[in-house]
């Protein structure tokens, strides 16, 4: 294919070079006919219309307390220092083994799910307005800090943006499609006789219809909402199905460079 740029950037001390080429490929047809809907949580990382579930990994947790052991040492030594860079090149390392033990978690997860579903229907998240600062201002001060601040950095640690990124690109890949769809009432509405309301989800873990008395998992139930509102959104045809063409895909290869 045709280059079209090449990068070389630098983290935790090595380099990579990454070039970007441009060729014609033909829109392939996926594999498999079956839709799929998911809903993300905290407590569970994913629950799919289809019964499975996707346990959360949790990396940056798993290493917090020895990435604040190499923070708390950094802010007790002499800026600049020899033993200050000795703790802030620990610090860059544990940052970086989070991000790869979370990305490599992440690729597994959404490649299980591309190559067995050729649609995938998933809540259109808004990640960066749900994990906003909770403290607030002197005008408004939040309210419960402590517990938002702790759900903002679980929502972060799940990585549901880069979750979300890596389905778009290998479902387009595959022929796929990814519908984002409004999660308004996914938690609250009975999949059964269609009941909206806050009592229903009386738990964070179960589900139970004060209107026809269904019961289930909570976040089954949320899936099997975001899988019915994705087959509404196919019936009115405001997704077009892919067809077979020829289109320009841009490929990226990365690779260490030196160091």
């Amino acid at each position: 294919g045709e280059v079209r740029n090449v990068t070389v950037s630098r983290s935790a001390g090595k380099w990579c070079l990454s070039i970007q080429t441009q060729r014609d490929v033909e829109q392939p047809l996926h594999p498999a006919t079956s839709i799929v809907g998911i809903d993300l949580g905290v407590a569970r990382f994913a629950a799919l219309s289809d019964g499975s579930f996707i346990e959360p990994l949790n990396s940056f947790r798993k290493h917090e307390i020895r990435l604040t052991k190499y923070q708390r040492r950094m802010s007790h030594k002499t800026k600049f220092s020899n033993n200050w860079k000795k703790a802030k090149v620990r610090v860059r390392k544990i940052h970086t083994r989070i991000a790869d033990v979370r990305r490599d978690f992440l690729h597994k997860a959404t490649t299980t799910i591309s190559q067995n579903h050729a649609i995938v229907c998933i809540e259109d998240l808004q990640v960066r307005n749900m994990s906003k600062s909770t403290a607030g201002g002197s005008e408004a001060p939040g309210r419960n800090v402590g517990a938002k601040s702790g759900l903002n950095k679980s929502i972060l640690d799940q990585g549901w943006f880069e979750f979300r990124r890596q389905l778009d690109y290998k479902q387009a890949w595959l022929g796929g499609e990814v519908l984002a769809i409004p999660p308004r009432n996914t938690s609250r509405t009975c999949p059964a006789c269609g009941h909206v309301s806050a009592e229903n989800r009386q738990t964070q873990a179960r589900f139970a219809c004060v209107e026809c008395g269904y019961e289930n998992n909570a976040d089954l139930v949320g899936a099997l909402n975001v899988l019915e509102r994705g087959h509404r959104l196919l019936a009115c045809g405001d997704v077009a199905q892919s067809g077979r063409s020829v289109k320009q895909e841009p490929a990226e290869v990365s690779q260490p460079a030196f160091g």
